[in-house]
């Protein structure tokens, strides 16, 4: 799990992306102070890693958050954070398995590339990639590995010593 390298100023906002997600009744917005408990609920139900309610509560804690949300049917179906873990990192990310593959992650994490970019970030941190997502960070997002990062950042983290790269 190694980390990966994002140029926020190569990102495009991508309209028909978030209108054809509209269509389908599925709104990304930035979360608010009174949502975070409903998210931190999203985390726990859809069994992610319970370190990233931790993460959240971080993302939570800047005003304006550093959390977006995809909503359908006034239900949230996946979030994504920046400056959570460290500054100038993305994610945590997470979809709802039944709402996958329907192009939330990638409207996520445009979102939240483009709010760091407005915030002056020139490039950002994608924490321990999922090898299986590492292909859509690279396609839709040029993002490239960077060698020898694992555990990098984390390094300091309880509990790093029973993972593996």
């Amino acid at each position: 799990m190694a980390d990966m390298l994002v140029k926020l100023y190569d990102v495009q906002e991508k309209r028909e992306l978030y209108e054809k997600l509209q269509k389908k009744g599925i709104c990304i917005k930035r979360a608010l102070g009174l949502d975070a408990s409903l998210v931190y609920r999203f985390i726990e139900e859809n069994e992610f890693s319970a370190r990233w309610v931790d993460e959240c509560r971080v993302a939570f804690s800047f005003q304006p958050s550093t959390c977006y949300i995809a909503v359908k049917e006034s239900r949230i179906i996946g979030f994504c954070c920046y400056d959570a873990a460290f500054r100038d990192f993305l994610g945590p990310l997470g979809v709802k398995k039944s709402e996958r593959s329907q192009g939330i992650g990638e409207a996520l994490l445009r979102k939240c590339m483009l709010s760091m970019r407005e915030s002056g970030y020139g490039y950002a941190m994608i924490g321990w990639a999922d090898p299986k997502a590492a292909p859509m960070y690279e396609k839709r997002f040029g993002a490239v590995r960077i060698p020898g990062s694992f555990p990098g950042i984390y390094s300091n983290m309880v509990g790093i010593e029973e993972m593996e790269e």
